[in-house]
């Protein structure tokens, strides 16, 4: 699986941004995927995940309330809306996919196998 993330960008804060991470070689359907952050000098942050069987989703406390994660099987496209964003929401945002990850596992990147570059959310205060 090939991945590919956008719409990173700069904001202040409490606007939105939506990310989107297009899937290439292979669908999307029954495969879990996940977005993460990282920010220089900190380990890289579990935000938010989509599970591979039942598509149940699953939230980081910090963002939870406040991001959604979505699919559209059409499009082989995940989507991370993100609304009112802090200044400590800024990081480069990874998205992941897996297609034999548990449902524990899902907050634990080693666990992922397929990663996309990142893109970058600065938010402003």
């Amino acid at each position: 699986v090939q991945l590919q993330a956008s719409g990173g960008g700069v904001v202040q804060a409490g606007e939105s941004l939506r990310l989107s991470c297009a899937a290439s070689g292979r669908t999307l359907r029954g495969v879990a995927v996940g977005w993460f952050r990282h920010v220089p000098g900190k380990e890289r942050e579990f935000v938010a995940a989509s599970s591979r069987t039942s598509g149940g989703t699953l939230y980081s406390d910090s963002v939870k309330g406040r991001f959604t994660i979505s699919r559209d099987n059409a499009k082989n496209t995940v989507y991370l809306q993100m609304n009112s964003l802090k200044p400590e929401d800024t990081a480069v945002y990874y998205c992941a996919a897996d297609a034999s990850i548990i449902t524990s596992s899902l907050r634990n990147p080693i666990h992922w196998d397929y990663w996309g570059h990142g893109t970058l959310v600065t938010v402003s205060s």
